[in-house]
């Protein structure tokens, strides 16, 4: 990435969103967020093949919420522009799609508004996810999506940045509130069942001193799904458990639905179903 920064941003610090495009691949990312990430590949490897398995599935939900007629979306801690990005995917179902991005990161505001500027039904808004009403109220949102019609909340791969004195599930609950019966919740989060790898994870973030929250239990981070119906986890739709699930297994042509990896040894890995508000 050109290392011309836009107003705002901390080179001393290495941000979530530009250490995932560094995972899948990408190139808008600087050399803090390079180094930082090398330190958790040498412990963690496997957090690259994470992070491409949670974007497939982002396309893979979007595809399946589409595919129901939702045509309104809010993608919250969107990170960096990809390919198959939220509405890349959605669109594909309709052309009537609109799409507001959200997230912190100026950078990706600056990536974020130049990917969007011929795009019709999009927008991007700078705010932190916590923000509720301000996201809700934004000029953005008031111009593309209708309160009163069925949207899809997506949270995917964020709320493991945010400490429990933030109540993070509280984003969820109240966000989901405003929004109507027929709505859906896309959602993955980074949990893990050894407590080892989790702490060491969540010390490694904290000391790099990026926003970060922990590593949480399946159990913990399935709290999003509250008061909600998880949508069947089967690429055929059968009704049939699991429905919260590794997110690499969701839907996945190839694949069975799984709770967790079936390798014992691997033990991080993201918590992830789609849900609709009843």
């Amino acid at each position: 990435m050109n290392e011309r920064f836009p107003p705002g941003v901390d080179m001393r610090t290495p941000s979530v969103a530009r250490m995932y495009d560094y995972f899948l691949g990408g190139k808008d990312n600087f050399a803090v967020d390079r180094e930082s990430a090398g330190v958790l590949l040498e412990r963690i490897p496997e957090i690259i093949t994470l992070s491409l398995g949670n974007r497939a599935f982002l396309t893979r939900a979007v595809d399946h919420v589409a595919q129901q007629g939702v045509v309104q979306y809010l993608d919250l801690g969107a990170g960096l522009p990809t390919v198959e990005n939220t509405h890349n995917v959605a669109q594909r179902a309709g052309r009537d799609v609109r799409v507001v991005y959200v997230d912190n990161d100026p950078v990706v505001l600056v990536h974020g508004r130049a990917l969007l500027t011929d795009r019709v039904g999009t927008a991007f808004v700078l705010s932190d996810i916590r923000d509720v009403d301000g996201i809700l109220a934004s000029a953005e949102v008031r111009a593309l999506i209708d309160l009163d019609l069925p949207v899809c909340l997506m949270l995917v791969s964020i709320l493991h940045c945010l400490p429990d004195s933030d109540r993070p599930f509280d984003v969820v609950r109240e966000t989901l509130e405003r929004l109507p019966s027929g709505s859906y919740l896309i959602y993955s989060h980074l949990v893990s069942d050894d407590s080892g790898t989790a702490t060491w994870l969540t010390e490694q973030m904290q000391g790099f001193g990026t926003p970060w929250g922990r590593v949480r239990s399946p159990r913990e981070a399935a709290a999003a799904f509250d008061g909600l119906v998880p949508v069947s986890a089967w690429p055929d739709g059968r009704e049939e458990g699991p429905r919260v699930v590794d997110c690499a297994s969701w839907r996945h042509p190839d694949r069975s639905p799984v709770e967790r990896p079936t390798d014992e040894k691997t033990t991080l890995w993201e918590l992830s179903g789609v849900a609709v508000k009843p």
